[in-house]
């Protein structure tokens, strides 16, 4: 691939992790909301347990998606940093390696700080 090409598909690796972030905020938004204003505390324990299912499912979804990003950015970046004359951004990108790794970990370390409080709200 030319340079211009990676570039292109790290914007597109990009955009997959923020939009794998959508849908478990939604539904995080949900919880909170419905938290907030104390529907578990009377909520039955099958409807607490489906909103644990539900969240615990979209967030690993998530997470696997986010992760498989970053781990094909990791494989793009060694890509970048072969390209001849590269530009300034390329550069640029291709040095963002240890940022990428820490998401990576910050992924899978808030994901489960995140889980661990949805069931502290949802079970009380």
């Amino acid at each position: 691939m030319d340079e211009k090409s990676l570039i292109s598909q790290w914007n597109k690796m990009r955009v997959q992790i923020i939009q794998a972030q959508v849908a478990p905020a939604l539904v995080l938004i949900a919880i909170t909301v419905l938290s907030a204003l104390g529907l578990f505390a009377d909520a039955s324990d099958g409807a607490k347990y489906l909103a644990l299912g539900v969240a615990a499912a979209t967030g690993i979804l998530a997470i696997i998606s986010q992760y498989a990003a970053v781990r094909e950015g990791e494989a793009l970046l060694v890509d970048l940093k072969k390209v001849t004359n590269p530009s300034a951004l390329t550069k640029k990108i291709a040095d963002s390696r240890g940022l990428l790794s820490l998401s990576a970990i910050a992924i899978v370390g808030i994901g489960i700080a995140i889980f661990a409080l949805v069931v502290w709200a949802v079970l009380g």
